[in-house]
């Protein structure tokens, strides 16, 4: 049973180069029978804020004892830990630098991967993906104990960006990403964002353009605010770009007002 794990990748390599290449073939000498997804290796570079987000919109989808590799990694190399991390029933590896942010809390189990005898007799200082990473992920989809990989700890990394400001009358948000359809999706979740408003009149400003309901579609006018399926708050376009309609970028402020 152990043999037929998951494993899933996210990461920002893109695959022009051979480096997602490398981190399969990693995978596949230590099990060949594991089965390998790639989410995306379009993660803007070096954009671990976007990551996070990504991560917890798709991990949730996979059976329990899915293991998600996500690498989004600027400071590889550096002072960083790498980590291996099981909560709700899935684990996660990468780099302590905030891409778990969102998909860990203080239930977690969390561990410091250590152990020499789970990587790669070779360990770049810039490839950690390869030889740290991707090797881990492959013995532990053959059943080896998490807590062999190193010493338990209590803290990771957050990335406070990754949370919008909320005050009595007003939440301050940012644009985090744009999808493959130009839709400008916002870090102000479903949740947060009916607490705020329960039953005021209110206004959302983006760039220049000031919204004053939640929409359900994309086709229901020009210009779309609306929940979408990721959960989160988002800007759109019909048939369009919003991103290049309103010449908005990821980072710009996004504002919600009780009117």
């Amino acid at each position: 049973m152990n043999e037929e794990r998951i494993i899933t990748l996210l990461t920002d390599f893109s695959t022009k180069d051979s480096y997602v290449g490398q981190m399969k073939g990693v995978i596949l000498s230590i099990n060949p029978c594991v089965k390998i997804i790639d989410i995306t290796h379009e993660i803007e570079p070096q954009d671990i804020r976007e990551a996070a987000f990504v991560l917890k919109e798709y991990y949730q989808y996979f059976p329990y004892g899915t293991i998600h590799v996500a690498i989004v990694d600027p400071e590889v190399g550096g002072k960083r830990r790498p980590l291996v991390c099981e909560h709700n029933g899935h684990i996660f590896i990468g780099p302590d630098n905030g891409i778990f942010t969102l998909v860990l809390d203080d239930k977690a189990e969390i561990y410091h991967i250590e152990n020499r005898a789970f990587m790669l007799p070779r360990i770049s200082n810039t490839f950690h993906g390869r030889d740290v990473f991707s090797p881990v992920a492959a013995h532990l989809s053959k059943g080896i104990p998490i807590a062999s990989l190193g010493e338990k700890i209590e803290k990771f990394t957050i990335l406070e960006n990754c949370f919008p400001l909320i005050y009595t009358d007003i939440i301050y948000g940012e644009i985090v990403r744009f999808d493959r359809f130009g839709n400008a999706i916002t870090n102000i979740d479903e949740k947060t964002l009916d607490g705020f408003i329960k039953d005021r009149g209110f206004k959302v400003s983006v760039g220049k353009k000031e919204f004053k309901n939640i929409k359900k579609t994309y086709f229901e006018g020009e210009f779309s605010c609306l929940i979408g399926s990721s959960g989160y708050l988002e800007f759109a376009y019909y048939k369009g770009s919003i991103k290049d309609k309103l010449g908005i970028w990821k980072g710009d402020e996004v504002i919600i007002k009780i009117l």
